[in-house]
């Protein structure tokens, strides 16, 4: 390619080798399927995108449930007031602009979809957030909201959460109940002895939270997690589980070289096995939101994930058609 590269201040135009940039990503894509709905009255579908690249128009049965410009990022609908029992027609339009990435972006339906029927009450896509307020060898403290939904005004379900270890073993329980008032639900736990998560042990539970209707078993819901602590002290650096912990990172683009941008669970694995074999224990997604594969590898393999979700702001795009240009409307509901 022949290229000048002007954010590294070229302004005559050389031979280079290895700018995969180069490669042709633009134009328009569709996709059409078909899937089934046993029923519609007491339940309720969403579909998850774990990325769309890019400009999504998703219909279904001919109605527009749902657009999502930015291709690297995962996005959902519930799209009860589309769907009919038997046969539904789903339709995704997708479109790249020309010098709308530095890079190769891929393009296409290049990562999972995902059709989801739950009951009315559920908990709903991504609705559940651990964190571990107190970390020691000795004790730590688990704290978990969930999001309810389906839930009608002064209705009663009860929340009932496990958390469990590696082996599948209940180390911890909590159960509450809950009346809807727009608010979630929050539980707290106490797990003796945890095993701590680190680059050289990464040790992951589940939380396993159910909801009860009554006497009835309506949703349940993984959320696996890792039991660490993180603190940033000045002059001093981070701190891992309360250890000085030095981040030997790398950067890395989504796509997998001449595999292309198509999401390979083990082609991602046996790169982070490569990264790990090099002494790296974190990796900065660059420049965008990353695929849930590769953020549960990291998880199950040891490595630690800074997420950088843009190469574009709304100042000094770096390219025309960019993520500049989506900035102020969708930075905040891409990150949310």
């Amino acid at each position: 390619q022949t290229v000048a590269v002007e954010q590294n201040g070229e302004t005559e135009k050389t031979e280079k080798t290895g700018r995969t940039g180069g490669l042709p990503f633009i134009g328009k894509g569709s996709y059409r399927t078909t899937f089934e709905v046993d029923d519609t009255t007491g339940r309720s579908h969403t579909i998850i995108f774990d990325g769309a690249m890019s400009n999504a128009h998703v219909r279904v049965n001919g109605k527009e449930v749902v657009y999502w410009p930015y291709g690297y990022n995962s996005f959902y609908t519930v799209i009860d007031d589309a769907v009919v029992p038997g046969t539904n027609k789903l339709e995704v339009d997708l479109e790249n602009y020309e010098r709308a990435s530095r890079w190769y972006p891929g393009a296409g339906l290049y990562r999972n979809v995902h059709i989801v029927s739950t009951d009315k009450i559920h908990i709903p896509t991504w609705g559940t957030y651990v964190t571990t307020p107190k970390v020691s060898k000795e004790y730590a403290s688990v704290h978990l909201q969930a999001k309810i939904a389906g839930v009608a005004e002064n209705q009663k379900v009860r929340v009932e959460t496990t958390i469990l270890d590696a082996d599948g073993k209940e180390v911890a329980s909590n159960s509450v109940p809950f009346v809807y008032h727009g608010q979630p639900v929050d539980q707290n736990f106490l797990v003796d002895k945890p095993h701590l998560w680190s680059p050289s042990s990464p040790y992951l539970y589940t939380a396993r939270t159910v909801v009860m209707s009554g006497d009835k078993k309506v949703d349940t819901y993984d959320t696996r997690f890792g039991i660490r602590s993180i603190e940033y002290i000045p002059e001093k650096g981070f701190f891992l589980n309360g250890e000085p912990t030095k981040f030997q990172g790398v950067c890395n683009h989504h796509d997998l070289g001449p595999l292309g941008a198509a999401i390979n669970e083990s082609a991602l694995r046996y790169r982070i096995e490569m990264l790990k074999d090099m002494g790296v224990n974190a990796i900065r997604t660059a420049h965008n939101m990353p695929s849930p594969e590769l953020v549960a590898l990291c998880d199950e393999m040891g490595m630690m994930l800074m997420i950088e979700p843009f190469d574009d702001w709304s100042f000094r795009p770096k390219s025309p058609n960019g993520y500049g240009s989506y900035f102020n409307e969708w930075a905040e509901k891409d990150v949310t």
